[in-house]
């Protein structure tokens, strides 16, 4: 039976010319949180952070690149991928959480939104295609799917341009160890509203726990003795949010699959957010817990993280991305395979979108 379906009909991405190695912070001091200067060697602290999350490098923005700079090259590819006139998009959805921060000064711009200079630098002059950003941490895309297709569902709309991008590069600590994580990038999708059975959104699922997990990650200080108050960069509980993933990520994902009707052996990808190699496997492994210790298959997550870092909301359409453009060879997708899109981040937010291609 044929409903309406939210098709992914093109993907575009942009990483980043910027090469940060490992090796790039061994000449740092780092500090704890109570800005005792940390005692190992840095060439010891990079090496188990590598062991842990996975990352040997990642990608930084030039100089002369804003978030909003990077949307439009992702969107442009997403674009001219779906074959896509841009006077037709009917919604402009842009997932960052820092909007366009001004280099060296770690004050941010977000007036107008970016997704309005999104839509100016596209030259998009159709008076009815509607701009806006959202904010919900590392999941905002994802977010931004969810809400395009209930706008579709609900008759409101037919075509959304949905972009994650974000320059986290800008707003780290650079005596925290945890800035090691984090990178830039952007990625985009042309999703569309189509009358068919054997493509697109199949189902979602959304949570979010906003009591002592609202401050998992959060804006403060430097971790540098004496620093200026005023001045402010990401910061992370990290223990708290590898917890928190752990034990409601595989629930969120589970769930998702079960409104889908979607058996676990029918699920062929899991395009998961890169926020650490070990915490994503672990979510993995736990999700096929859920179904009675079920094996978990080989290549079931393709992982970027390795060399492009943590990117927040761009990972996943990044991902996505190179996977259907066969940058990533060892991960092949063909028509009619069922595929899961989830993570996790600040708030805490958590979301899950089951797809069939």
């Amino acid at each position: 039976m044929q409903a309406i379906r939210s098709v992914i009909t093109g993907t575009g991405s942009f990483v980043p010319p910027v090469i940060k190695t490992n090796r790039d912070f061994t000449i740092h001091n780092f500090y704890g949180e109570d800005n005792v200067r940390v005692e190992a060697d840095p060439e010891e602290v990079v090496k188990k952070f590598q062991q842990i999350t996975g990352i040997a490098e990642r990608r930084y923005a030039t100089a002369d690149m804003d978030a909003s700079d990077m949307g439009v090259i992702a969107a442009r590819a997403a674009l001219e991928t779906a074959d896509c006139d841009p006077e037709t998009i009917d919604q402009i959805i842009v997932a960052h959480n820092f909007g366009n921060v001004i280099k060296h000064t770690i004050q941010t711009d977000v007036m107008p939104a970016l997704a309005s200079r999104i839509k100016h630098a596209l030259n998009i002059r159709n008076s009815s295609c509607i701009p806006y950003d959202i904010l919900f941490g590392c999941p905002g895309w994802i977010q931004g799917m969810i809400q395009a297709d209930a706008f579709f569902k609900a008759g409101i709309a037919k075509k959304a341009l949905v972009i994650g991008t974000e320059t986290l590069s800008r707003v780290l600590d650079n005596y925290d160890r945890d800035s090691m994580i984090f990178s830039d990038g952007a990625g985009a999708c042309v999703l569309e509203a189509k009358n068919t059975s054997d493509a697109g959104i199949l189902a979602s699922s959304v949570q979010a726990n906003c009591m002592d997990e609202v401050n998992y990650l959060f804006m403060g200080k430097s971790n540098y003795p004496d620093s200026d108050p005023r001045i402010r960069y990401i910061k992370m509980k990290g223990r708290k949010v590898y917890e928190y993933a752990m034990k409601y990520v595989p629930l969120a994902m589970k769930d998702c699959l079960d409104k889908a009707g979607v058996g676990i052996k029918e699920l062929k990808k899991v395009f998961i957010h890169q926020a650490n190699e070990k915490m994503d496997e672990g979510i993995i492994k736990a999700m096929y817990k859920l179904y009675g210790n079920e094996p978990v298959p080989q290549n079931i997550m393709p992982m970027s993280i390795h060399t492009l870092g943590n990117s927040s909301v761009a990972t996943v359409p990044t991902l996505y991305d190179l996977v259907i453009k066969n940058q990533m060879p060892e991960y092949q997708l063909a028509k009619g395979d069922v595929i899961l899109f989830a993570s996790v981040g600040a708030g805490m937010n958590i979301n899950a979108v089951c797809y069939r291609i």
